[in-house]
């Protein structure tokens, strides 16, 4: 049979239109291959992202990752990047930058300013969903899985992400933060969740933190003082990242066990490490708690 033969036309023509598909959709994915930097509109409001995409793999997900108090995106975005290679994840690190997220925005969620319960619109946790849709709009998959990852101060905004803002991500892995939001309705925001809903809305959002896939992911040394939050918030936490970490998941475990409520969350603590982004991000606890389920 001849290669131009009629009867070969047709396996011809689907393995062309079958290549200019797969053509077509790397073209559309607006995060390319490698390490890189955009920037994302998020409505009005602008952030800077260092992204990395993995090659040769089909992506399974997006893992976006919250620095710490450097501010310092791109080392983030490094250090995040073999676990985005070992996943095949997109890795999105986004910088908030100090002049327009202080403290109160950034590690706090914005959620309190001098003592003020903000509006719900202006919550900078909010920006978490817009940029995933961004992320979503941008890959052309309106269904695209992702999972947060924060460590230290990005670690203390993703607490408040979690309890005040997004609860759709496939996992929370939260790393050796300074401050945690504690399951308490008394505890005042952003430290608790009193002050800012009634009642029954207090419920609510309390049942669905803890029903949130949450690892509380802590350096076995982190018990140092460096940069350590020293509010009376804070030392009421505990002495140490580790000792606060772990205080606050048995704390949950606990109210979820009186109320009978669902308990998802997960505490996982890396040997010989102390308050080292990317010897936490290289740890197999890590790996597993971004790892989507088979």
């Amino acid at each position: 049979m001849f290669p131009n033969s009629p009867r070969t036309r047709p396996a011809a023509c689907f393995v062309a239109a079958a290549i200019m598909l797969v053509w077509a959709a790397s073209a559309r994915a607006a995060i390319p291959a490698g390490v890189a930097h955009q920037t994302a509109d998020l409505g009005g409001i602008s952030l800077e992202v260092f992204t990395f995409r993995p090659d040769g793999c089909v992506i399974s997900g997006t893992l976006i990752v919250f620095h710490g108090l450097d501010r310092n995106a791109d080392r983030y975005r490094d250090d995040a990047v073999p676990l985005g290679q070992a996943v095949c994840m997109i890795v999105i690190a986004p910088l908030f930058d100090a002049a327009r997220f202080p403290t109160w925005r950034y590690q706090r969620g914005g959620i309190v300013h001098d003592g003020v319960v903000q509006p719900p619109e202006s919550w900078s946790v909010n920006l978490v969903s817009r940029l995933v849709a961004w992320i979503r709009r941008e890959e052309a998959r309106a269904d695209l899985p992702y999972t947060l990852l924060g460590h230290s101060a990005g670690g203390q905004f993703l607490s408040r992400v979690v309890a005040f803002g997004d609860d759709r991500a496939r996992r929370n892995v939260i790393a050796n933060p300074s401050t945690w939001v504690v399951p308490s309705l008394d505890t005042p925001a952003p430290y608790g969740f009193g002050g800012v809903y009634g009642p029954d809305q207090g419920e609510g959002a309390l049942r669905r933190y803890l029903a949130a896939r949450v690892t509380v992911l802590l350096g076995q040394n982190d018990t140092g003082s460096h940069n350590l939050s020293t509010t009376e918030e804070a030392e009421e936490q505990g002495a140490t990242r580790l000792a606060r970490g772990e205080a606050v998941f048995h704390q949950a475990e606990a109210v979820a066990h009186q109320r009978g409520w669902t308990f998802n969350w997960q505490l996982a603590i890396v040997p010989g490490t102390g308050h080292d982004a990317r010897r936490m991000f290289a740890s197999a606890q890590a790996l597993a708690a971004v790892r989507p389920a088979q």
